[in-house]
C-alpha cells in the first residue's frame, strides 16, 4: 500500500512538472521540439572518438577506484577498447552504482571526452548495455525543469509522437495541400513530425536546428492556416452581428461639416472616408483599421465618421493613449464640429471627479454626442446611451480588452457599435496579412496639399555646440523648435544627456529674449497641457521635451526637430517624432544627432532614415529589425507565432491566406478540424 502511494505520489509529481512545460494533451508533446540532437547510432574507437569531443564507445571495465576522501569521494572507472583506455569519472555516486561496473562488464558509453587528471576522461557519462540495440535514429534532446528527467521527457513526448502519427487525420483537404505556390511542396504533418522528433543520422541536423527544414515548412504552414482560420471566422461570426445603420442620404449634418471644409481632401482621405461610410451604413459592425502616414490627416476622416453616427443621433467615443493626443483631438473636434450643434466633452485622468460624475450622467443620458478621452472613458461605470462608433487612435498601444469594453459598455446590448482603429505607424504587410487577418483595412497614403518633405541631416554629436549657436538664427527667423532627449534621470548604462541638463544647457547658452519650455512624463498632466498650449501659441520658442510629445502633437509653426543619441531610438519612434515637424507651409529639418561608435543596428537606422519618409518603406525595416513581437505591442492578439517568421515566411504565409479562404467556403468541417489541433485556447476577444 505505502508503496502505491509512493509511487502515485511520483507519478502525480511528474505530471505537473510536465504541466510547468505546457504539455498537457498528446499535441502539446508533438510540438515540444528537440533543442539539440546527439547520436547514439553511431560506435567509435576511443582513439576515434577523441577528434569529436561528444561520442559513444564500447568498452570493458578493467579496474574501478576511489580518488579524494569525505565528500570529495569519486568514483573512477577505468574502461579499454582495443585501441585506448578511457576514465569515467562519477562526482555523485550510490552503492548500486559501484556493483553495475564490474570488472569484465561491457558497456556502451556516451559523453563529451576531456582530457583529465588521469588521461581521456568522461565525466558522468550515459551508459547503457552493450546488448541493448542501436537506435536508428539520431536522439533528441528537449528544454526540461528541475526535477523532470530528460530519459523521462523522452519517453513521454515519443509514446505521444508515435499515437498522433498512427491516429492523427490530415485536417486539410488532400486537393489543398497538392497546390503548389512558388513550386512550393508540403509534406504530411505526420511526416514532418517524424523527421523532427526522430531524424536519421544523415539528416541535415542543421536546417532542423534553425527551423529550415522542409519538414518545418509543414508546421509553418499549419501554424499559419490555423491563425489565418480563427480571425477570418471571427470577422464571419462578427457578420452576423446587428449594428445601427447609418445612412448618409438625408444626413443634413453631415453634408453641412464636408461643405464648409476649410481644405480639400486629399485622394487618400477621400478613397479611405468612402470605405469607412460604406461600412456604417451597413447593418453589422464595421471592424476597421485606418493606417495612415504621419501627418496624412486621419484626424478629419474621424471627424467625419463621428458627423455620420452623430447625424444618426447615435454617440461616439473617441479613445486615445495620451492625455495630450486626446486634449489636442478634443481642440480639433470642437473646432470643427461644435459650431454644428455636436456636443462634445473631454474625459482623462486630470478631469475632476465631480466633472467626471456628471460626465458619466450625461453620457448615460445621451446629453454628450461625442466623448474624447484617454483609458477613462472605458470605466465599467461609464454606460453609453446608444453608442454608434468607437474610434481608437494609435490602436497598437492599446490591448484587445480594453477595446472591447469601450465597444460593449452600452444600455442597449441588442446592437454592437461599430469600430474604427487608427494608426500612425504603417503596418507592413506581412503583419496585415496575418495579425490583423480579422479586418478591414484602409491605407491612406499622401500629404495634404502644402506640405513639403522634411529634411532630414545626420550630425555627429561632437557638433553640439554649433547645433546650438544656429538656434538663435532660426528663432529669428520666427521658426519653433523641439529638442528631444530620451531621458528624463541620469542613466549610467545608457550615457544620454537627460532633458533637464540639455534645458539648463540651453538656457545658460541661448539669449535671455529666447523663450524655452522642459516637457517631460514627470510634469502632471495640466501642466502638461499648458506647456503644450503656451508652444501652440508660440510663448515658447523651444520645447525640450522627453518622448511624450511623440504621437499626435500639431504645431505647424515649428519647423526643426533636433533628437539626440537618436541611434537609441526604434524607427518607429522616430518616423513619428520627425512627423512633429512639417505641418506647416515652410520647409522643416530634422536633426538626428548620433554618438559614436554606431552599432550595426544604429546604423541601419539611421540610415533608412536618412534615405525615405516613407513610413510603410520604414515599418517594413523596423519588421526586420525588431520583430514582430515588439512592433505588436499591446495588441495581445494571442500567442505569437512559435515556428513561422512572417516576413521570411511571406509565400507560405500567402498560401494560407488562399488555403484559409477555401476552408471556410468549403470544408467547413476540416476547419473546425484544424482549430481544434491548433488553438488551444479559447478565443476570448473575438470582436475588439
Amino acid at each position: 500500500m505505502l508503496k502505491n502511494n509512493a509511487k502515485n505520489k511520483s507519478f502525480l509529481n511528474l505530471s505537473s512538472k510536465l504541466s510547468k512545460l505546457g504539455l498537457n494533451n498528446p499535441f502539446d508533446f508533438a510540438l515540444h521540439l528537440p533543442i539539440r540532437y546527439e547520436d547514439e547510432t553511431t560506435i567509435y574507437s576511443i582513439k576515434q572518438a577523441v577528434q569529436y569531443g561528444m561520442a559513444q564507445i564500447a568498452a570493458t571495465v578493467v579496474n574501478q577506484s576511489w580518488v579524494g576522501s569525505g565528500s570529495q569521494k569519486q568514483l573512477l572507472i577505468e574502461v579499454q577498447d582495443q585501441t585506448s583506455t578511457l576514465y569515467l569519472r562519477f562526482i555523485n555516486t550510490y552503492p548500486a552504482q559501484v556493483k553495475q561496473f564490474n570488472i569484465g562488464s561491457k558497456w556502451r558509453i556516451r559523453g563529451e571526452i576531456k582530457h583529465g587528471l588521469f588521461g581521456l576522461e568522461i565525466i558522468h557519462p550515459i551508459c547503457k548495455n552493450i546488448n541493448v540495440p542501436l537506435p536508428k535514429e539520431l536522439t533528441a534532446i528537449y528544454s526540461s525543469i528541475a526535477g523532470l528527467p530528460q530519459s523521462y521527457l523522452q519517453s513521454c513526448i515519443k509514446q505521444q509522437v508515435l499515437r498522433i502519427c498512427s491516429e492523427l487525420e490530415e485536417t486539410i483537404p488532400e486537393n489543398l495541400l497538392k497546390l503548389q505556390l512558388n513550386n512550393l511542396q508540403l509534406m504530411s504533418l505526420k511526416q514532418a513530425l517524424t523527421i523532427i522528433h526522430f531524424p536519421k543520422n544523415n539528416e541535415n541536423i542543421d536546417s532542423l536546428l534553425d527551423k529550415t527544414h522542409i519538414a518545418f515548412d509543414r508546421l509553418k504552414f499549419d501554424e499559419l492556416l490555423a491563425q489565418q482560420l480563427s480571425l477570418k471566422k471571427m470577422q464571419i461570426e462578427l457578420k452576423k452581428y446587428n449594428a445601427p445603420s447609418f445612412s448618409t442620404q438625408n444626413n443634413q449634418l453631415l453634408k453641412t461639416f464636408i461643405k464648409n471644409l476649410p481644405f480639400e481632401l486629399t485622394d487618400g482621405q477621400k478613397n479611405a472616408w468612402a470605405e469607412i461610410s460604406i461600412d456604417l451604413a451597413k447593418n453589422s459592425p464595421m471592424q476597421r483599421l485606418l493606417q495612415g502616414d504621419v501627418g496624412s490627416g486621419k484626424t478629419i476622416i474621424a471627424a467625419l465618421a463621428s458627423t455620420q453616427v452623430v447625424g444618426n443621433c447615435f454617440q461616439v467615443a473617441l479613445m486615445a493613449p495620451t492625455e495630450i493626443l486626446a486634449q489636442q483631438l478634443y481642440n480639433k473636434f470642437i473646432l470643427w464640429l461644435e459650431p454644428l450643434g455636436i456636443k462634445i466633452k473631454l474625459l482623462i485622468g486630470a478631469t475632476t471627479i465631480k466633472q467626471k460624475n456628471i460626465i458619466k450622467q450625461q453620457i448615460e443620458k445621451k446629453e454628450i454626442d461625442i466623448i474624447i478621452g484617454t483609458h477613462a472613458i472605458i470605466q465599467k461605470d461609464i454606460i453609453f446611451h446608444n453608442l454608434g462608433l468607437a474610434i481608437i487612435d494609435e490602436q497598437h498601444r492599446f490591448g484587445v480588452a480594453q477595446r472591447l469594453v469601450l465597444r460593449t459598455n452600452q444600455a442597449n446590448t441588442n446592437q454592437m457599435a461599430h469600430q474604427l482603429m487608427m494608426s500612425a505607424t504603417p503596418i507592413p504587410r506581412s503583419l496585415a496579412m496575418s495579425y490583423y487577418a480579422n479586418l478591414d483595412v484602409s491605407i491612406m497614403k499622401g500629404l495634404p496639399s502644402g506640405r513639403l518633405p522634411i529634411t532630414t541631416k545626420l550630425i555627429d554629436n561632437s557638433k553640439r555646440a554649433e547645433i546650438i549657436e544656429r538656434l538663435a538664427d532660426n528663432i529669428y527667423q520666427g521658426k519653433q523648435v523641439y529638442w528631444v532627449c530620451p531621458l528624463i534621470e541620469e542613466s549610467e548604462t545608457l550615457d544620454l544627456e537627460n532633458a533637464i541638463q540639455t534645458y539648463e544647457l540651453l538656457c545658460a547658452s541661448l539669449p535671455n529674449t529666447i523663450r524655452l519650455g522642459l516637457m517631460h512624463g514627470k510634469l502632471p498632466n495640466k501642466e502638461k497641457q499648458e506647456l503644450m498650449l503656451k508652444f501652440k501659441e508660440h510663448q515658447i520658442d523651444i520645447l525640450v521635451s522627453t518622448t511624450v510629445i511623440e504621437v499626435g502633437v500639431d504645431v505647424p509653426n515649428a519647423s526643426l526637430m533636433i533628437i539626440e543619441q537618436a541611434q537609441r531610438f526604434g524607427l518607429a519612434q522616430l518616423h513619428q517624432l520627425r512627423g512633429r515637424v512639417g505641418r506647416g507651409d515652410t520647409q522643416s529639418i530634422c536633426i538626428l544627432m548620433y554618438q559614436k561608435p554606431l552599432s550595426r543596428l544604429g546604423r541601419e537606422r539611421l540610415q533608412t532614415m536618412y534615405y525615405t519618409q516613407d513610413g510603410f518603406v520604414i515599418a517594413q525595416k523596423d519588421l526586420e529589425l525588431r520583430g514582430a513581437g515588439e512592433i505588436l505591442g499591446a495588441k495581445q492578439s494571442g500567442d505569437m507565432l512559435r515556428f513561422a517568421n512572417i516576413d521570411m515566411d511571406i509565400i507560405l504565409l500567402e498560401y494560407a491566406v488562399i488555403t484559409a479562404k477555401e476552408m471556410l467556403t468549403n470544408y467547413e468541417k476540416n476547419v473546425q478540424k484544424h482549430l481544434n489541433l491548433w488553438v488551444n485556447k479559447k478565443l476570448n476577444y473575438m470582436f475588439a
